[in-house]
């Protein structure tokens, strides 16, 4: 994998131009193709074998006319103050309107509320049921219009008219998020780089990768029926990736130029070793996103799989487009006069970064550290035993929308039930008295305590399939709701014993109610299946049983606590204010899903950019210990700068009036607060600072298994090193030794940790000072002197011959 990849960076890194141009024409026919794609749909939630989706696939078939999977809209008139909607002109008015709903495109029905007795007991408040033909996302905009119409006339003769429903169009979101985000990653990775050049490259890949991504996802609704949610999700989670793998590379590039190789070599470096923690850090995301389908819900599994794409994108981008790119800067990106007088000091090796400094007092006292940490996490997870999820209705819209003033305007003058009808479908098709059953189910549905009103039987054609609506008393997202559904049907199965006939429970409210205790029933086989999955590529990348356990467990610690966190502000109020939310309820159902998919992956991104630093010290010769610090010191800076760009961007999206944008971003937000600097950067050097090199360990019989992925490059080294010994640099400090127990003596046979190859049981002083670097390259001296590139005669004098020997294909020497 090492030698590949260095292979490829140096042959992306020369021919640059062609490089750039493959990437150029391959947008422009992406571009070509998604402008005559239909685009995504409304991706409406549907869960193939629940009773709620038999129960509409039966309407669809015995009652067309009720477009039972159509969008649906509640038109909500109130009265102005001290007037009625029966007295003669607002009655006049209101059926106007009604009558104009009537003439929309795509409606297949309008009950009026003065027939259908759709007016509230002190006459002031009325709704009109409309009815689409035609799924959510597919309401057109002049369906839209004629709502839009219908409200500013219904105000200017002195009515208040507002739009509740899923065919209602939600006012469009604001961009603020992903501008702050934007902007402060520009900002951090100028603070981490000091160069604008090295800081505007990730942004640079990250945003022509994230383009590539969704223009080959709107391209693919040419085939597959794609939800909206699934872009969203695919920009969001690609722009996050590509960031963070972007940063690692350019982040070993300038390392490896600062060691004084050619920027051609230090391409070819960095993407042997950095390049190759970034495809498992790929695959492992990739593993979790996919992981999406094993729910059976299609728009969960296609926001996995488009998701799962954007990421495969951006780990291309970072393997072929930013190795061109980094052609085109040349040493120029090592200009760094945008940096501190300190960030300075660093780079000439004066002192010591944040990073290590933290390192080091974690290792010097890793049971307190990890005490401390764990403690507060689990003390940030106790609410999460009380967690309750929904889906999300319209009283989780910002306050002052109509879908909310609707919402309140009908619980004011109905109760909150009328929000969240139930429709009850009694299948008499095995009964042999149809009619009898339908009254029986009426009369059990008008004997339930928490129903306000049902609606008579109405039969289709055959007169074997009826259909009854149900109101509740108590709120759709209610814990009282849920149970009334699960009441009505354990009825059922007394219904079916007396008349053969099957009763089913569907709408909008029973449909959420079933979403959301599918998902909440698939929660932990798919955190099963992810970290199992996670587990077996991070045996290969480690090679070790320590450090992947340690990274799953973590990731969970991470999850668990940000579910208490979303529990303790958006259920029990705590800090609401702080956060503007005016209302707490239960967590929206599909939130902890996306937050174990969508943190996983960001979650191992810092652990393999982290640990497989601490891992490429430790093959070549370093403690423990210093194995540890020495991950901090040259990736502790990427992973923190990847870290709060990732907290900023998720943080903006509080900024956001829905309370169901709020949650999502507050959730992110800390897990991937909760992750990184608690669990990555004190959890797990704490837990192998404790270890030692039992972290490394590994049973024989699995070392003989499993495959040699050169994750760090080892092989790679030894075949540089044998084009050029005298010259190729080696980091101070290695030592070609063997790794000592805890009692000074080898580890047990039957385990075995890395060891460096050609390892003997003692020390080698000499071979260590042997394989030191003579010094620094001409290059390396004139950046350090400012000069900005080689001159000709340089090249050709001292860099050619190298180069040569390095193009024989190193490859077979591993």
């Amino acid at each position: 994998m090492a030698t590949f990849l260095y292979r490829l960076g140096r042959l992306a890194f020369r021919q640059r131009r062609v490089v750039v141009m493959l990437w150029i024409a391959a947008l422009a026919a992406l571009g070509i193709g998604a402008m005559s794609a239909p685009g995504t749909s409304s991706g409406a939630l549907s869960v193939p074998g629940t009773q709620s989706q038999r129960a509409i696939d039966l309407l669809q078939k015995e009652f067309p006319q009720a477009s039972a999977d159509g969008a649906t809209a509640r038109v909500v008139f109130e009265a102005p103050r001290r007037q009625k909607l029966t007295s003669a002109a607002n009655k006049a008015e209101v059926e106007s309107l009604v009558a104009k709903l009537e003439k929309s495109p795509q409606v297949s029905g309008v009950t009026d509320p003065f027939t259908s007795g759709l007016v509230s007991r002190s006459g002031t408040i009325a709704y009109a049921q409309v009815s689409y033909k035609v799924a959510q996302g597919d309401v057109s905009g002049a369906a839209h219009a004629v709502q839009t119409d219908v409200v500013q006339q219904g105000e200017k003769a002195g009515l208040k008219v507002s739009l509740g429903g899923n065919a209602v169009k939600d006012k469009a979101a604001s961009k603020a998020a992903e501008l702050i985000g934007v902007g402060v990653a520009a900002v951090v990775l100028v603070i981490t780089f000091g160069s604008l050049i090295a800081a505007g490259l990730p942004l640079l890949t990250a945003i022509l990768g994230v383009a590539a991504a969704v223009l080959s996802i709107t391209l693919a609704t040419h085939f597959f029926d794609l939800a909206s949610a699934s872009t969203t999700l695919a920009l969001m989670l690609g722009l996050a990736v590509a960031i963070d793998y972007a940063l690692f590379i350019v982040s070993r590039y300038r390392n490896e130029i600062r060691d004084g190789h050619e920027p051609e070599e230090a391409c070819g470096r960095a993407l042997g070793t950095a390049g190759s923690a970034v495809v498992f850090a790929g695959l492992t995301v990739i593993v979790a996103l996919s992981g999406l389908t094993v729910i059976g819900i299609d728009t969960l599994t296609a926001m996995g799989l488009a998701s799962a794409f954007a990421v495969a994108v951006a780990v291309v981008i970072a393997l072929t487009l930013l190795p061109a790119v980094l052609g085109f800067a040349g040493p120029r990106i090592m200009k760094g006069k945008l940096h501190t007088r300190r960030m300075k000091a660093l780079e000439r090796g004066e002192g010591e970064s944040m990073g290590v400094r933290w390192a080091k007092f974690v290792t010097r006292n890793p049971v307190k550290v990890l005490a401390v940490s764990v403690a507060g996490l689990a003390l940030l997870a106790i609410p999460a035993m009380s967690l309750k999820m929904a889906l999300n209705d319209d009283s989780m819209k910002p306050p002052g929308s109509t879908q909310r003033v609707a919402y309140e305007t009908l619980s004011k003058g109905f109760g909150p039930g009328f929000n969240g009808p139930l429709t009850v479908v009694v299948d008499a098709r095995d009964s042999k008295n149809p009619k009898a059953a339908a009254e029986d189910a009426y009369t059990m549905l008008s004997k339930l305590d928490d129903v306000a009103a049902v609606r008579p039987a109405s039969f289709n054609e055959a007169g074997d399939v009826a259909l009854l609506g149900a109101v509740p008393k108590s709120a759709p997202t209610s814990e009282a709701t849920k149970n009334l559904v699960n009441e009505i049907r354990g009825h059922g199965a007394v219904l079916h014993r007396d008349t053969g006939a099957e009763l089913m429970v569907t709408g909008l409210t029973a449909v959420n109610i079933d979403v959301s205790a599918k998902l909440s029933d698939a929660l932990i086989p798919y955190l099963a299946i992810v970290v199992g999955l996670a587990l077996v590529l991070l045996l290969l990348v480690f090679r070790s049983i320590v450090i992947p356990l340690k990274a799953a467990l973590g990731f969970l610690f991470s999850v668990v606590s940000t579910l208490g966190v979303l529990v303790a502000v958006f259920q029990w109020g705590w800090l609401k204010d702080l956060f503007g939310i005016d209302q707490t309820g239960p967590i929206v159902s599909l939130l902890p899903i996306l937050l174990v998919g969508v943190v996983f992956g960001l979650a191992m991104d810092y652990e393999v950019f982290l640990v497989s630093r601490m891992r490429e010290e430790y093959v070549h010769g370093a403690e423990p210990t210093q194995a540890i610090v020495q991950g901090f010191r040259h990736s502790g800076r990427v992973v923190t700068a990847a870290a709060i760009i990732m907290v900023s961007v998720f943080s903006g999206f509080l900024l956001d009036d829905a309370v169901l944008i709020k949650s999502i971003g507050l959730g992110l937000a800390a897990a991937v607060f909760i992750d990184a600097f608690v669990v990555r950067m004190t959890i797990v050097p704490a837990v192998m600072a404790l270890l030692g090199h039992r972290s490394w360990a590994l049973p024989t019989w699995l070392d003989l298994i499993l495959p040699n992925v050169d994750v760090e490059g080892e092989k790679l080294r030894h075949a540089l090193e044998a084009e050029q010994p005298d010259s190729a640099p080696v980091p101070a400090g290695v030592a070609a030794g063997a790794h000592a127990g805890p009692d000074g003596h080898s580890a047990s046979r039957a385990f075995t940790g890395v060891r460096p190859s050609g390892a003997t049981d003692t020390p080698a002083p000499a071979q260590q000072a042997s394989g030191k670097a003579r010094g620094l390259t001409r290059l390396k001296q004139r950046l350090a002197r400012g000069d900005e590139a080689t001159t000709p005669a340089d090249s050709t004098e001292s860099q050619a011959p190298v180069r040569k020997k390095l193009l024989k294909n190193p490859i077979r020497r591993s």
